[in-house]
């Protein structure tokens, strides 16, 4: 029996985040948050986990490949061994990936198996490819990813170097944040690739939409009233899905808070992408700490344009 504990995943969290900054802690939370209230509204089915969306890197060959990865989530009572049986992903993940693959993204859904108890570096990825009507079997991630386009790496890079408090991330979020920091730091032990994470895709009753999530209090100013910001760098991804096309849209969801210091929930609200296009500032703005630690660069979208997700909004998307 090979299993993971919390602390094995919290120990392996401390060392492979950058830093474990409050608004990092929020994005986490928020997307947890997210799905539980989509679950209140009746579309808990509707809504993935998260992972990362990937593109091959180097001269010649940027952005030419992409793939998307979604990881299994660790349950701490469960046997990995490898002898397990592997899972197989809800149907609602193949249908959103159907429309990934249309769009020219081949995506992969990665099942765990552990050698050693409480030992991540014995963790090892096994993959199978969704949204393709011929099931296939599992096969270890690297043997999936061939042919795809992607650099091996030439020389070794130490990933897990960072001494981050992960005893802040709330239970609940441990077990798919390490699923998520584990398979990213997996593909980029072996491949050179941009990555970037997905928050989670919606399945809608027209269209798969991408989604960005961020916890926010609206700010003001003399050009543009109440508005939120947008990293660049969401900005951007978002606009990568819109040049797809097809079936494939994308939105940005905003858990709104009344301010930074008592932080209540005031609702939930989303824009999509062709709207936020049409309505976002021409120019940035610098923002505040992002993610990684770093100062941002946002564009602004007016508040007014937001729309408050609710069960009958949900099911107009």
């Amino acid at each position: 029996m090979a299993t993971l504990s919390l602390d094995a995943m919290r120990t392996y969290l401390s060392r492979s985040i950058t830093n474990l900054n409050q608004n990092k802690l929020r994005g986490l939370l928020a997307e947890v948050d997210l799905r539980s209230y989509l679950a209140e509204q009746g579309f808990g089915n509707r809504i993935s986990r998260g992972g990362w969306i990937v593109r091959t890197k180097g001269p010649a060959i940027f952005g030419q490949s992409t793939v998307a990865l979604f990881p299994e989530i660790p349950d701490p009572a469960t046997d990995y061994g490898g002898d397990r049986s592997m899972p197989y992903p809800d149907q609602g993940l193949h249908t959103i990936c159907a429309t990934f693959h249309q769009s020219g993204i081949s995506s992969y859904f990665c099942a765990a198996t552990v050698a050693e108890t409480d030992n991540p570096a014995s963790l090892n990825w096994n993959a199978i490819q969704l949204g393709v009507p011929v099931p296939q079997p599992y096969a270890p991630l690297s043997e999936r990813l061939a042919g795809s386009g992607f650099v091996l790496r030439g020389r070794t890079y130490n990933f897990l170097r960072y001494t981050a408090d992960a005893g802040t991330i709330p239970e609940i979020a441990v077990p798919e944040e390490f699923a998520k920091e584990h398979l990213r730091i997996t593909f980029n032990t072996d491949y050179m690739a941009e990555i970037s994470d997905i928050d989670g895709l919606f399945w809608g009753n027209q269209h798969t939409y991408p989604i960005e999530i961020k916890e926010k209090s609206p700010a003001d100013s003399d050009d543009m009233g109440l508005y939120f910001g947008l990293d660049i760098g969401p900005f951007v991804k978002l606009a990568y899905y819109a040049a797809k096309r097809g079936n494939l849209h994308s939105f940005y969801v905003v858990r709104e808070i009344d301010n930074a210091t008592d932080r209540n929930l005031v609702r939930w609200s989303y824009i999509t992408f062709d709207r936020l296009a049409q309505f976002a500032s021409w120019g940035s703005r610098a923002g505040g700490t992002n993610m990684q630690g770093g100062a941002s660069s946002v564009v602004r979208i007016p508040r007014s344009e937001f729309t408050e997700l609710t069960a009958a909004t949900l099911a107009r998307l």
